[in-house]
């Protein structure tokens, strides 16, 4: 069979923070790509702002690197299971992978779930042990534990002989062997291995054509634009092709636009075939996992499986007293259409109408992946109100099933006791625990994801801080009955609107945690800290001290408060009991109570414990 031998298509894998990005950076910089007056920032690819401030990658990014005769189109994959949705579209646009993998830390969850869905595809692997110089560098014994991670997901015996390079991003060194001294200041080693052992892609740029779409762009100019594989024939400029939607019908369109990719830009190009990734643009209306063909010979090509939403929350237009003063986009329309624009490239998110005319139900992969669309809705100026997350139940085989995720804890030996207690409490199964050395304890638990909502909070403050935890969705079972892990602790609401004072703040905080500076504008039913106890509490923050002629000189200047704990917008809705919001604006992310009257929220209550 003819091979296209001038190019590969390669995605690069790794956990979160193992160096995936650093590494492409490094890629690019030592190919024939880049002039040498081009100036190359770090973890270039990473170009969304959330992405740079927290070093994880969201958006599955396309770059292509010139070496030698090759040109080798990387896609830098997301490492985190909630986009998952990403990656199962990326694994059917390559034909091998380069997992990274950090020297010290070993495999970790979200390793395994990428590669997990890389080896399915029958997609050639080779592996990269990264940071090499890493202070307690195994790598030796990392190969070992990849090895055992290959076998365990079913790898097949030509991807279990998988070839090995070891490297240091950071530096941009490599080499063949384990040992540190022998890494040399070049990425030759990587480009080998890759240009060595992934396949080439098929050429058979002489068939009808066949293209499928697997990541959406936008374009003002010229609207929507489709990023993917060519698997058959050749695309030029100004052909016309049939689309074949997923609903079963076809459409008709002209090629108006094509674009390839060269280093960190799109470049203009009027011809490509069989193998080429490329994005085409002139179709008003194109869908991921659509085929774009020729229209004598419409064979659409197998749809894309994409993982379907574990978690749900509510999305609605902000009702507190605060509304409108701080947010540039604030009208259920204007929310509506921004949350609907998102389904344009995000295809693992749902956006469903509810009762409410201003607030609509949003599914999506995990905390992390709602959490990201409600900050970057915060950062583009809207105003909204979210519900605190709820785990989306299946009916399976007529069982109501809910979804388990597989945990992995690194944490000093003296915490794991507390751990495996907590975890415990919250329906944790414990799968496995082993001492990984340096005082440190490697603890593996199967536990539903409605036990795990809120728990980082618990988790950070159990380890002081030391311990890591990962987590990945494993599969749906059964629903754990009679069982509600809702928070422990009440809250503190403010009975009145106004300014919260020091001297209001010093006689409340020995009843719990307080969650704002002095001086903060509340309102009457927001939520201005964590009570010590299981119940909520009226409190009056923004009392002020009785002014009288007796005072001590600088009496006032002396009150001491305690530190406020600043909740992030994770932390916020991880706090989020079921009748409490979080308002969140441009400018302040605030809990809030449903019911914001504090007469009529307290009938409510009662009338909920007289029932149950």
């Amino acid at each position: 069979m003819k091979t296209r031998d001038d190019i590969k298509n390669i995605a690069i894998i790794a956990h979160v923070d193992h160096g995936k990005t650093t590494l492409v950076n490094e890629l690019m910089k030592q190919s024939d790509t880049l002039d040498e007056h081009t100036e190359i920032e770090d973890r270039a690819m990473d170009t969304n702002d959330i992405e740079r401030e927290r070093g994880i990658t969201i958006l599955s990014k396309n770059t292509a690197v010139r070496y030698g005769d090759k040109q080798i189109n990387i896609l830098d994959t997301p490492g985190h299971a909630d986009f998952g949705g990403e990656v199962e579209r990326i694994m059917r646009m390559v034909d091998g992978v380069l997992l990274v993998v950090d020297a010290f830390e070993g495999t970790m969850p979200q390793t395994r779930f990428v590669l997990k869905k890389a080896l399915e595809q029958h997609l050639t692997p080779a592996v990269v042990i990264n940071k090499v110089d890493r202070p307690g560098a195994r790598p030796s014994e990392v190969v070992d534990e990849v090895l055992d991670l290959f076998i365990e997901l079913g790898a097949d015996e030509e991807q279990l002989d998988f070839p090995v390079v070891y490297t240091s991003a950071m530096n941009g060194t490599s080499s063949y062997d384990p040992d540190v001294a022998s890494q040399e200041h070049t990425m030759k080693p990587v480009f080998d291995t890759i240009v060595n052992n992934i396949p080439s892609p098929i050429d058979n740029s002489e068939d009808p054509l066949q293209f499928q779409v697997a990541m959406l762009d936008y374009d003002d100019f010229v609207g929507r634009i489709g990023i993917g594989r060519i698997f058959r024939g050749t695309i030029k400029v100004g052909d016309n092709v049939t689309v074949m939607k997923l609903d079963g019908s076809t459409q008709n369109f002209r090629v108006t636009k094509l674009m390839g990719f060269f280093g960190l830009k799109k470049l203009d190009i009027q011809e490509a075939k069989a193998g080429d990734l490329i994005a085409v643009s002139g179709m008003e209306d194109i869908n991921v996992g659509e085929t774009v063909v020729d229209p004598s010979v419409q064979e659409a090509l197998p749809v894309l499986r994409i993982d379907a939403p574990t978690l749900q929350m509510t999305f609605g237009t902000n009702t507190s007293p605060f509304a409108g003063q701080e947010g540039k986009f604030v009208t259920a329309r204007q929310l509506e259409d921004r949350l609907k624009r998102e389904l344009h490239t995000d295809v693992s998110l749902r956006v469903d109408d509810t009762d409410d005319p201003g607030a609509w139900m949003v599914s999506g992969r995990g905390e992390l992946h709602l959490s990201i669309l409600i900050e970057n809705l915060r950062r583009e100026g809207y105003e909204l109100q979210v519900s605190r997350p709820q785990v989306i139940l299946r009916e399976i085989d007529g069982q109501k099933c809910e979804p388990f995720e597989s945990v992995q804890i690194d944490t000093p030996d003296e915490y794991s006791g507390s751990i495996i207690q907590t975890l415990s409490e919250r329906k944790g199964n414990m799968q496995n625990m082993e001492s990984v050395g340096n005082g440190q304890t490697r603890l593996t638990f199967l536990a539903p994801s409605r036990g795990l909502i809120g728990y980082s909070a618990e988790f950070l403050s159990l380890t002081r801080g030391y311990g890591i935890m990962n987590h990945t969705f494993e599969k749906y079972m059964p629903v754990v009955k009679n069982w509600n892990p809702g928070r422990r602790n009440g809250a503190l609401v403010s009975i009145n609107q106004g300014k919260s004072t020091t001297y209001a703040t010093m006689g409340i905080e020995s009843r719990g945690t307080i969650f704002i500076d002095p001086g903060t504008e509340v309102y009457e039913g927001m939520i201005v800290g964590k009570n010590s106890r299981d119940n909520d509490i009226s409190v009056n923050i923004t009392k002020g001290k009785k002014q009288t002629n007796v005072r001590a000189a600088g009496s006032d200047d002396t009150a001491k408060i305690n530190e406020p704990q600043h909740l992030t917008l994770e932390e916020s809705l991880e706090f989020l009991n079921e009748d409490e919001l979080c308002e969140v604006t441009p400018e302040n992310v605030r809990l809030r109570k449903d019911i914001l009257n504090t007469n009529q929220r307290e009938k409510e209550s009662k009338k909920r414990r007289h029932n149950n």
